[in-house]
């Protein structure tokens, strides 16, 4: 068997779409398309603060792994907030930034960071990106939302480890959204249908697009902006990113655009493949009670159980999603901090994070809103809508 041999690259042009999709498998947020759009319209980009580093894997010719890097020089679009620690590398006289991370730019979806079909090869990779880190004098490698077996040999080489919350449905094979909604306590299932009924007695109508065309971009971009600049922000993407993997990825996304006596009023955009749904983004022209909740995830779930697909992440922080039918998952990273003082500061820290993420996590579970043995959820301990959403980012996460 030939040695494997590591390289590094500031661009994905030079590989193969083809050798790089069979790598990543079915994953439309890892595909050539999906990442090579965000360099390529600068979304994610030096000019940006990403810049590529891309850790390649080769055994003779023949791509065997692959591990997405960016020299951050902020803390932006990531989701696993470490702005504590920057601010504490700055009050010491320390430069915390650039940092190394492995992750794909504004996304908070768990899938593969390690992209190998092997454990050694993924070992391989780490211990690559850890000497990447050493080599350039970095502050710090960061792998965000990798999956579990990931996380787990992270933790076995000595990364010190983060959870967070996310919010996931699961398709139990509902035979429709009435048949989904059967399954939840009175209260939920009332109100669920009264925020339905309450859209349609206003005149707002509903229409799912996988054709999504350029009139249909435009909207959705015009949408996505106001919901930044309603939040006094700065979009992370642009429609010619958007048009990209429209024109690129045309069997994985879903856009919902709401109508009201046949005016768009609003449009979410969701990333899918045959076993997830991924709710990314969404905006709308003007505020209307109950919008958001039916764009983003009634009619995301209504999809999933249309196409018998598995799973909708609905993304991170919000405990509204709870009495959507969005159940706690616990999501990780791995955290390697060069500077032995400051690696034993932050380990306690995520120790009690951790502490704090799984009580959450826990008094979630209790406030179910699906039907207990005796017939209803308890809500007694529902936690406020606003509880998780203290450090929210706009749009959707």
């Amino acid at each position: 068997m030939k040695s494997l041999s590591l390289s590094i690259t500031d661009t994905l042009r030079d590989i193969p779409a083809a050798s790089w999709n069979a790598l990543v498998g079915d994953d439309p947020l890892l595909s050539h398309a999906f990442l090579h759009a965000l360099h390529e319209t600068g979304c994610a980009s030096p000019r940006s603060g990403w810049a590529p580093r891309y850790l390649i894997a080769h055994r003779g010719s023949a791509l065997a792994g692959a591990m997405p890097l960016y020299l951050k020089a902020h803390s932006y679009g990531e989701y696993v907030f470490d702005w504590a620690w920057a601010d504490a590398y700055r009050r010491h006289g320390r430069r915390y930034y650039p940092k190394l991370l492995a992750a794909i730019p504004f996304t908070p979806v768990s899938g593969r960071r390690l992209i190998a079909g092997d454990a050694a090869t993924r070992g391989y990779l780490l211990d690559g990106a850890r000497a990447f880190m050493d080599d350039e004098g970095l502050s710090s490698l960061h792998i965000l939302f990798p999956q579990h077996e990931e996380a787990v040999e992270c933790a076995a080489a000595g990364f010190m480890m983060r959870n967070s919350v996310q919010f996931h449905w699961t398709n139990a094979g509902y035979r429709d959204f009435a048949d989904f909604l059967a399954t939840m306590s009175h209260g939920k299932r009332a109100n669920i249908r009264q925020e339905r009924r309450k859209l349609s007695e206003r005149g707002i109508r509903f229409t799912r697009l996988t054709d999504i065309r350029g009139e249909d971009w435009r909207f959705f971009f015009r949408c996505y902006s106001n919901t930044y600049r309603d939040h006094h922000s700065t979009p992370y993407l642009s429609l010619e990113f958007f048009e990209r993997i429209g024109r690129d990825l045309p069997g994985n996304l879903l856009m919902v655009v709401g109508t009201r006596n046949g005016v768009p009023l609003c449009a979410a955009l969701d990333v899918y493949s045959a076993d997830a749904l991924w709710g990314r983004y969404w905006g709308a022209t003007e505020y209307v009670p109950g919008l958001h909740f039916e764009a983003c995830y009634y009619q995301a779930i209504e999809f999933c159980i249309e196409r018998g697909i598995g799973r909708f992440e609905g993304g991170a922080q919000g405990a509204h999603k709870l009495s959507r039918g969005l159940l706690p998952v616990t999501t990780q990273s791995a955290h390697l901090i060069a500077d032995p003082d400051f690696a034993e500061a932050i380990s306690r820290f995520a120790a009690a994070e951790r502490e704090d993420v799984a009580q959450t996590v826990d008094e979630l579970e209790r406030a179910s809103p699906f039907r207990q043995a005796d017939g209803e959820a308890d809500t007694a301990s529902m936690p406020a809508d606003g509880m998780l959403d203290s450090i929210a980012p706009p749009g959707r996460s």
